[in-house]
């Protein structure tokens, strides 16, 4: 089930199927009470002459987006120069999907959700964390159409920088914020608090903004979102009308070429739940022009303007042309093969590259870097489509953002939190360094593990929007450091 909810309210009109977005629902807050402990309340379920009720599905409540209610789910902490998050319980919902109907709540966890053995599960479903139609669930029940599952966890989320979000402009419109690296612009993937749109909510008191644009987690500079639906439509407009500039500086590998140089290579979504792209002659068309402002012997500061939007163009077609970003963690790795995708060649299978990537990045202890989860291998990944199953438990559903309606239902896969006895309260500058002190969970795998901070350089990739201007406004932010033309790297 996926954790993934709705960024504005319903401001975000594009059909891009890796930037749509589902709408996120309130549901009654049933789950999990104080220290972990099951509801005492149990809702009584009437029986039909046929067997099991199943009462019919909820309405929709579209336009919601965040409130209070969910920023007070837990708060931040700040150490070693990161934000951090406590942990929290969180509830992932969803309705029985068509191909479940007919199976039990077992043969699907076992089948589809297997992020954790069976025995989790049967253990989760004993502690009343796993309920179906708001009651405790037997996981030998089986399922009908309409059934309404939900599934409360111990949330974790991975650390981001703890340097702050600047504002740049804020008036009745807009607010455009200059994007700090490895903050994600949305709640996606294990990321839900430690996100641009929460952290602009809980310290800054924006809510119901409307996403214009994205940027990569890893990416920094311009990012703007509308105030109003009728903002949003209208900036949405120019930018699918191509009526938008849009300038990037970044720093690739080796000697860029002279001039300006154009590629227009088609890009290919290969998966949208690791998060990688190539170019392909199946893949979408788009054009980016490239020019070399400096060289510093080892690498060169490249502006770059995109003319279309496809996912990580930029860094594609960089790729593409043997320059790829230096720091890129995706595009620039051995998995690729010995040429790293120069001219688009490579010597596997898209599915091999898949792995290859996802087991780099196991052994080093960052899948946070390819927006997937440390027990998500990647094989259940199908191309190109929407129609994935989102890990049921867990901290993660790395391409949930991309996925409307399963067969079957309307669709509703939302998610909803309550603190983990920590209340919201915001961080003051005397607060930046305060000792955590995180509830542990006994069923929390996550809880059990130690893992390392992220170093300096796990947070950054040397990509920053610097400039985007449309019709009748623009906006800028200051060049990084990394960006000085005698900038070397430690």
């Amino acid at each position: 089930m996926s954790g993934t909810a709705s960024v504005v309210g319903g401001g975000d009109k594009r059909k891009k199927v890796e930037e749509e977005e589902e709408e996120e629902e309130q549901q009654p807050g049933v789950g999990l009470r104080g220290h972990g402990q099951p509801p005492t309340k149990k809702l009584r379920n009437k029986k039909s002459k046929g067997g099991r009720y199943v009462p019919p599905p909820g309405k929709k409540n579209l336009g919601i987006s965040f409130g209070h209610q969910h920023f007070s789910e837990t708060q931040y902490y700040f150490e070693n120069g990161l934000r951090k998050v406590f942990p929290y319980y969180f509830d992932f919902q969803t309705y029985c999907k068509g191909r479940w109907v007919g199976k039990t709540l077992r043969e699907v966890f076992s089948s589809e959700f297997r992020v954790e053995p069976i025995e989790y599960y049967t253990q989760a479903a004993k502690a009343g964390r796993i309920r179906l139609n708001e009651e405790p669930a037997d996981l030998n029940t089986v399922l009908k159409n309409n059934d309404f599952m939900r599934n409360t966890v111990h949330r974790h989320e991975p650390p981001v920088t703890a340097q702050p979000i600047t504002i740049l402009t804020q008036n009745q419109e807009v607010v455009v914020v200059d994007k700090p690296a490895s903050i994600p612009v949305h709640p996606c993937g294990r990321f839900r608090h430690n996100t641009v749109i929460f952290i602009l909510g809980k310290e800054h008191g924006l809510t119901e903004l409307h996403t214009i644009h994205r940027l990569d987690r890893l990416a920094s500079g311009v990012l703007m979102f509308a105030k109003t639906l009728e903002v949003s439509k209208k900036m949405d407009q120019q930018v699918r009308e191509r009526q938008v500039q849009k300038e990037y500086v970044c720093r690739v590998q080796g000697e860029f070429p002279d001039g300006e140089i154009a590629c227009e290579e088609p890009i290919l979504v290969i998966s949208y739940k690791v998060g990688v792209c190539r170019v392909h002659p199946t893949g979408k068309p788009c054009k980016t022009v490239f020019q070399k402002l400096s060289y510093n012997g080892t690498s060169s500061l490249v502006r770059c303007s995109p003319y279309t939007g496809r996912t990580h163009q930029i860094r594609v077609h960089l790729q593409y042309l043997g320059h790829p970003i230096v720091n890129d963690p995706v595009y620039n790795t051995e998995a690729w093969g010995p040429n790293r995708g120069r001219g688009g060649t490579l010597d596997k299978t898209d599915d091999e590259l898949l792995k290859a990537l996802v087991d780099d990045h196991r052994l080093k202890e960052s899948l946070d870097l390819l927006e997937v989860d440390y027990q998500c291998t990647g094989k259940d990944d199908h191309k190109g489509s929407t129609n994935s199953t989102p890990p049921l438990v867990g901290q993660t559903d790395p391409f949930a953002d991309v996925r409307a309606a399963d067969e079957g239902n309307n669709g509703v896969e939302v998610g909803r939190g309550k603190a983990s006895d920590h209340s919201c309260l915001e961080p003051t500058a005397g607060e930046r360094e305060v000792k955590p002190v995180p509830v542990k969970d006994t069923l929390c795998g996550e809880c059990k593990l130690l893992r390392k901070d992220p170093s300096a350089k796990d947070l950054i990739m040397y990509l920053h929007a610097l400039h985007y201007k449309g019709l009748d406004w623009e906006y800028s932010s200051l060049l990084p450091s990394w960006a000085a033309a005698d900038w070397q790297e430690d």
